[in-house]
């Protein structure tokens, strides 16, 4: 049996928790003021249903998503970690258009494919990602963030 656990973490949801917050910290230091679990109204037509997402602001409309994922230790494609990528650029989708949306991820780059997992996903999958959906990298090292599209 596989352990898919990050090494060095207690626990897969807890990365994903610090993660959360790493981006809540960074962006309170652009002067960006985010909540934690905001619940905002998506779907299609008159089909709707609350979602939660990682991080946000009613009042000036942004809705972060955030993702902690990285290559597979080996170096490879982590493709079930994608699909979670997929369907959140469908909730974007289906959320209101006023909202400012960014994805927030940690910046993985792989040696062998000479990009990061942000840059991969944006060449694969560019036809999946919503207009105006803003993708985010965090460099732990230098703690610093950048937009990469």
């Amino acid at each position: 049996m596989k352990n898919f656990q990050r090494k060095g973490s207690i626990s897969n949801t807890h990365v994903g928790r610090d993660f959360v917050d790493v981006a809540k910290t960074f962006f309170s230091s652009k002067g960006i003021k985010l909540q934690n679990n905001i619940r905002i109204s998506i779907g299609v037509e008159e089909k709707h249903k609350e979602h939660s997402y990682d991080l946000g602001s009613y009042n000036n409309k942004i809705i972060v998503e955030c993702k902690s994922h990285k290559w597979t230790e080996s170096d490879e494609v982590p493709s079930a970690k994608l699909t979670v990528w997929n369907q959140e650029m469908y909730y974007f989708h289906l959320s209101p258009k006023e909202y400012r949306k960014i994805f927030f991820i940690i910046r993985d780059y792989s040696k062998y494919r000479k990009e990061t997992l942000g840059e991969y996903y944006l060449r694969i999958h560019s036809h999946l990602i919503p207009q105006g959906v803003e993708f985010w990298e965090y460099d732990e090292k230098s703690q610093t963030a950048k937009k990469i599209n």
